[in-house]
C-alpha cells in the first residue's frame, strides 16, 4: 500500500465516502436506523419484569366464608385475568403442566373452621417453576392477598408496626424509569457495532478494498474515516434516545447532561474499535454482522443490564469490567434519576476511557495488517 504524509482533504473525502455509503444503501438504512427506533418503543413496553395477566387456578374444597373471601379478592386482583376453578388436584396439575396458569391455589376442606376456630388457615400453593422469576413475583402478590384477608379475619389483634418503606429516585416504581435509559446503551451498542463492523467488509464485497490499498490515503485516515461516521451517527441515535426518553416517556432527567454526553461518545468509541475490529477480520458483510452479534449478545448479557454484576461468578465480575456498556448503564441509569455527583461518573467515565484507548489502539493494528 502505497503511504504518504496525512491530509485533511483526503481525511474528508473518506468521511463523506462513508456517511454516503450507509445513507444510500437502503440494507444499511435499514439496519442501522429502524431498528434502533422500533426497539425503543417497543421494548419499553414489552422488555418488563412485571407480572400482569395471569391466570391463577383455585382448587376449593372448603366453600366456606373466608375461602370465598380469598377467592373474591382474588377476583379483583388486577395482575389477574381469570381465576379457573377446578374440581380436582389432578386438573390443578395439569393446568400446570400445559402452562395455562403460572400458579395453583389448594384451599383444604378445614380452611374456614380452622380460622372460626382461632387457628390459622393454611392453603397450598403450586407454582409453574419454568417461569422462576414471574412464579416468584406472583407469590408475593398472592401472599400480599392473604395478608389482607388475615387482617380482616382479627381486626383487633395487636400486629407489629410495619416497615415504612420509600422508594428512593422512582417512588411509584415505574418500570420503563429503569429499562428505558438501559435500552440506550444498548441500542447504541448495537448502532455502532453495526456500522463499523460492516465498513472494511463491505469494501470487500463490492470489490473497492483493492483501490483502498494502492490509493495514496494512509493508515490513520482510513481508521478515522471508518470510526467518524459511527461515532456522529451512534451519538445522535443516542442523544435522540435520550431525548424520546425525557420527551415521550416522561422520565425524568436529574443529572449533568455535558457529562452524559461525554460519557456516550467515550463508550461509542470503545464500541467503534470492537467493531473496527470485527470488520477487519470479515470477508463479508454477512461476517461482519453475526460477528456483531456474537460480541454484542454477550456483552449486554454480562453488562448489568438484566441481573446485577455482583451476582456472577468473580472471574465474570472482572470480565464484565472490560465491557463498556458495563460502565455507561451506570451513567446513563444514575444520570437519568438519581442526579449522580460528578464524581461518580468519573468513576465509571476513566474505565470508558481507558476501554476506548484499548480497543482503537488494537483496532489500528488489526486493520494495519490487513492493509499490509
Amino acid at each position: 500500500m502505497l503511504t504518504s504524509a496525512f491530509s485533511f482533504t483526503r481525511l474528508r473525502a473518506q468521511f463523506i465516502k462513508e456517511v454516503l455509503s450507509v445513507l444510500r444503501d437502503p440494507r444499511s438504512r435499514m439496519v442501522v436506523f429502524v431498528p434502533p427506533i422500533l426497539q425503543l418503543l417497543v421494548f419499553a413496553f414489552a422488555a418488563t419484569l412485571e407480572v400482569r395477566n395471569v391466570d391463577i387456578a383455585v382448587y376449593d374444597q372448603d366453600a366456606g366464608r373466608w375461602s370465598h373471601e380469598l377467592v373474591q379478592r382474588l377476583d379483583s386482583a388486577r395482575f389477574i385475568t381469570h381465576v379457573r376453578h377446578v374440581d380436582s388436584q389432578q386438573q390443578l396439575h395439569e393446568l400446570i403442566d400445559r402452562g395455562e396458569v403460572i400458579a395453583a391455589l389448594a384451599i383444604p376442606v378445614d380452611f374456614s373452621r380452622s380460622i372460626a376456630a382461632g387457628e390459622s388457615g393454611r392453603a397450598q400453593v403450586l407454582v409453574d417453576g419454568r417461569r422462576s422469576n414471574s412464579g416468584q413475583i406472583t407469590v408475593a402478590y398472592l401472599s400480599t392477598i392473604a395478608a389482607d384477608v388475615g387482617a380482616e379475619v382479627v381486626p383487633d389483634a395487636q400486629a407489629p408496626t410495619p416497615v415504612v418503606v420509600r422508594h428512593w429516585f422512582n417512588p411509584n416504581l415505574v418500570y420503563r424509569w429503569f429499562i428505558v435509559p438501559g435500552l440506550t446503551g444498548i441500542l447504541a451498542l448495537f448502532s455502532a457495532l453495526l456500522i463499523t463492523s460492516l465498513s472494511i467488509a463491505r469494501e470487500r464485497e463490492l470489490g473497492t478494498f483493492d483501490q483502498l490499498l494502492v490509493s495514496p490515503t494512509s493508515t490513520p485516515e482510513i481508521i478515522i474515516s471508518k470510526s467518524l461516521p459511527a461515532l456522529a451517527i451512534g451519538t445522535a441515535l443516542g442523544l435522540f434516545m435520550i431525548s424520546a426518553g425525557v420527551f415521550l416517556f416522561g422520565i425524568p432527567f436529574t443529572g449533568s447532561f455535558a457529562l452524559l454526553l461525554a460519557s456516550l461518545v467515550l463508550f461509542i468509541l470503545s464500541v467503534v474499535g470492537i467493531g473496527l475490529m470485527i470488520s477487519a477480520v470479515s470477508m463479508t458483510q454477512q461476517q461482519a454482522i453475526l460477528g456483531a452479534f456474537a460480541i454484542g449478545v454477550p456483552a449486554v448479557l454480562m453488562s448489568g443490564f438484566a441481573t446485577p454484576v455482583e451476582n456472577m461468578p468473580v472471574v465474570l465480575q472482572w470480565l464484565a469490567q472490560a465491557i463498556p456498556l458495563t460502565h455507561f448503564l451506570i451513567i446513563v441509569e444514575g444520570s437519568f434519576l438519581k442526579a449522580m455527583p460528578p464524581g461518580d461518573i468519573l468513576a465509571s467515565l476513566w474505565p470508558l476511557a481507558v476501554i476506548a484507548l484499548a480497543t482503537l489502539t488494537m483496532a489500528t493494528v488489526f486493520v494495519r495488517g490487513r492493509l499490509q
